[in-house]
């Protein structure tokens, strides 16, 4: 059965780290590109950052450009992301996704619309003191 899993979230402080993973089975992530998305409480999801399936192309939305990094490492069948200088309003349950048709030119504005073929189950991070 194909599937994602999210781990690595948590508690931090704020200006802390988190390394968010995200782990395939049951098909391989190098022809995917994974998008990461995150839901805070009474909010709509929102899409964070993607990285096309060779990792070669990574997109960010604004608010987290410059703190957040997203990778891959298809050899493990694995997405990472790297959240750094957390603050209070990334706090949210983050998921990832996985696309099999979507193109590199897509604006960041429009990468939610496009057909995700699997979806983990997310993973809790709280930025509090």
């Amino acid at each position: 059965q194909p599937r994602l899993v999210e781990s690595g979230g948590g508690l931090v402080q704020p200006g802390g780290s988190l390394r968010l993973s995200c782990a395939a089975s049951g098909f391989t992530l190098d022809s995917y590109a994974i998008g990461w998305f995150r839901q805070a409480p009474g909010k709509g999801r929102e899409g964070v950052s993607w990285i096309s399936s060779s990792g070669d192309n990574t997109v960010y939305v604004d608010s987290v450009k410059g703190r957040f990094t997203v990778s891959k490492d298809n050899a493990k069948n694995t997405a990472y992301l790297q959240m750094n200088v957390l603050k209070p309003e990334d706090t949210a349950v983050y998921y990832c996704a996985a696309t099999l048709y979507y193109s590199d030119s897509t604006p960041v504005g429009d990468r939610q619309t496009w057909s995700y073929d699997y979806w983990g189950r997310g993973t809790q991070v709280t930025v509090s003191s």
